[in-house]
This record gives C-alpha cells, sequence and structure tokens, in this order.
C-alpha cells in the first residue's frame, strides 16, 4: 500500500511537471499599441462658411496686389486710368461674395467687379458701358486663353464659312461677321464666361446671347433657334450654349458672332481666322484705331428724301427707329416730306 501511494504520487507531480512546462512554453500573447488615427483632412468645399471672413479676405488680397504692383516696379497712378484692370493673368480670386442683378439673378461678385468697366450688369441692354472711344488714348493687352490657368478657346461652329464681313453695310455698320450653318446646328461659347443676355430682338438679332468673359471681352451670339443656358450661368469654352436659326432680321440661316470690348464691337477676324478654323494668337491688343468706325458711325448722318421715300422706308434703309428721325428732326409722323429736304439720320 505504501508503495502503491508512493507511485501515484510520482504519478501526480510528474503530470503536473508537465503541464507546468507546457504552460510555460505557450506563447505569450504581446497587445499590440493601438494605432493614432490620422486628424481628417479638410475638404475645403465642406468648410463652415460662416467662419468665412470676406472683408479680411479682400484686404489681404488687396495687399497682395498692391506688394506685386510695387515689387514689378508698375506705376500706381495707371490703376486710377481707363485700363488699370489686369486682362493679362486670367487669374480669379473667389469672393464667395453674391449680387443680386437684374431679373433676381445671384451672381458671383467676381463676375461683376473683376474689371472696372464690368463693375456694371444688365440683362437687357448690350452696351451698359460708360466708355468713350474718343478718349481713349492706351494700349490694352488681353490675354485671350491660357492653358496653364485651364482657359481655353473654341470657334462658335464647328465649320466657319463667312458669308458677310465686319463692316460698312447698306448705309449702315455690321458690328459682327455672319458664319453660315443650318437651322440647329450647335453654337458654342469662344470662351470661358458667364451669360449675361438672353433675349429676343424682332427686329435685328431674333433669339440672342451675350456671354461676358474672364479675358475682357463679350461676344454675342444672334439669329438662334433655341437656347441652351440661363442668365448667370457660367460657361466654358467650347460648351454648347444654343443652336443655330434664322430668327429676326434675317435673310438666311446664319450666325451673327460679335466680340466687343466695353460695349463696343472690334473685328471677329483679328482675333479668329475663320478660313483654316484657328486662333490667331494668345494675346490681343486694343488700341484707339480698334475703334475708328464707332467714332464714325456716331458722326452724324444726314439724307435728302427722294420721291416715293417714307419715314418708314428712309428708317429702314438706315437700320435705325422712325422715332430717331423724327426726334432728331423735330417733326411727326404725319408731317409730309418734301422733295430735297435733309433729315437728319443720326
Amino acid at each position: 500500500m505504501r508503495l502503491k501511494g508512493i507511485l501515484i504520487f510520482m504519478v501526480v507531480f510528474l503530470g503536473m511537471g508537465t503541464a507546468i512546462s507546457h504552460a510555460q512554453n505557450f506563447p505569450k500573447i504581446i497587445k499590440k499599441p493601438k494605432a493614432q488615427k490620422e486628424a481628417p483632412r479638410t475638404n475645403p468645399l465642406t468648410r463652415d462658411l460662416r467662419l468665412y471672413d470676406p472683408q479680411k479676405y479682400l484686404q489681404e488680397l488687396t495687399k497682395e496686389t498692391d506688394s506685386i504692383l510695387f515689387r514689378n516696379h508698375i506705376d500706381i497712378r495707371k490703376r486710377l486710368s481707363i485700363v488699370s484692370e489686369d486682362t493679362i493673368s486670367l487669374i480669379w480670386a473667389p469672393t464667395n461674395q453674391l449680387v443680386e442683378v437684374s431679373e433676381q439673378v445671384l451672381i458671383d461678385s467676381i463676375w461683376v467687379t473683376a474689371f472696372e468697366y464690368f463693375s456694371s450688369w444688365d440683362s437687357k441692354k448690350i452696351n451698359i458701358y460708360d466708355f468713350n472711344p474718343k478718349e481713349f488714348k492706351d494700349t490694352v493687352s488681353i490675354k485671350l486663353f491660357d492653358p496653364l490657368f485651364g482657359t481655353d478657346w473654341k470657334l462658335p461652329l464647328d465649320e466657319t464659312r463667312i458669308t458677310s464681313e465686319f463692316g460698312f453695310r447698306r448705309y449702315r455698320w455690321h458690328h459682327g461677321t455672319d458664319l453660315k450653318l443650318n437651322v440647329g446646328d450647335p453654337v458654342y461659347s469662344t470662351f470661358d464666361g458667364i451669360v449675361r443676355i438672353r433675349s429676343y430682338d424682332r427686329n435685328g438679332y431674333g433669339y440672342y446671347l451675350v456671354i461676358r468673359h474672364k479675358n475682357g471681352l463679350e461676344t454675342l451670339y444672334g439669329h438662334l433657334s433655341k437656347f441652351l443656358v440661363e442668365i448667370g450661368q457660367e460657361v466654358k469654352a467650347g460648351e454648347q450654349i444654343a443652336m443655330g436659326g434664322n430668327t429676326g432680321r434675317s435673310t438666311g440661316p446664319h450666325l451673327h458672332y460679335e466680340i466687343r470690348y466695353q460695349g463696343l464691337s472690334i473685328n471677329p477676324t483679328e482675333i479668329f481666322d475663320f478660313n483654316i478654323g484657328q486662333i490667331k494668337s494668345q494675346l490681343y491688343s486694343i488700341t484707339s484705331s480698334s475703334f475708328d468706325h464707332v467714332i464714325k458711325t456716331q458722326e452724324a448722318i444726314y439724307h435728302r428724301v427722294r420721291s416715293g421715300e417714307t419715314l418708314s422706308s428712309i428708317a429702314r434703309r438706315y437700320g435705325v427707329r422712325v422715332s430717331t428721325i423724327t426726334r432728331l428732326n423735330n417733326i411727326s409722323t404725319s408731317t409730309v416730306l418734301r422733295v430735297g429736304r435733309r433729315l437728319r439720320i443720326k
């Protein structure tokens, strides 16, 4: 019995030793420290605009602009002249400020005030700028496009065949270039911009659009059949804005295309070569001679009445309203026109 007890004790002891040995060899579980979470990156589009201080931003922007002017030795007095706006950089800083313009449309204020002469906005009248070409003596270099900053150009039509040139035509000035098209053909914005006018002119342009561009110019597209954009809508160069047509005062389907600076027309063929479908240069210079035709059309024009003519036929001939002729000559629509009478037309 005593021997049996000793054997049992040894078996239990050896078993415990084996268990202890296994327990000691069991791999330890080491907990790794929790990885620190990276701070979430702030998405500029999700920032709380209530924390945005537009006045402070504009003050800082002004300081930066002034420092650039001084650093580049630019005459600060030129900022007070008619050409003080920057038409070269094509860099537009966002303001996050909206202004209410005609037709209750909210426009980012940068589109209204980026250039001095863009400080006004009107979605009804084409020439809203108080600009006298006779007083214009400077040269303005305009950067039409710059791929480095994401701005481009595009011809207004896929095919650009000229049917009527810019210039004097039928006793009046033709302020654009007419390009042949078929009704329904796509019409494109030639530069990045924002739609300022979407309207209808029964006795002239028909359905037409005016687009204000970042480069300081405006373009007009006339005789359209359908609009594809709204007033205040931002568009890119090459974006379809309308369909071509034959509306208004038109003798056949075509696009009447104008380029304007401060409300006054310039010859589109000085910027585009429509025959080969290319833009002529990245830069375009506007000088006093760019508006010689405007000064000429502003001069008084007179007409001597011929047999059989009426106020209506004379007005149509010169492209003016009957009311304009009656006002300039202090007559009424019932006035008898004598042959040989000299009437002021403009």
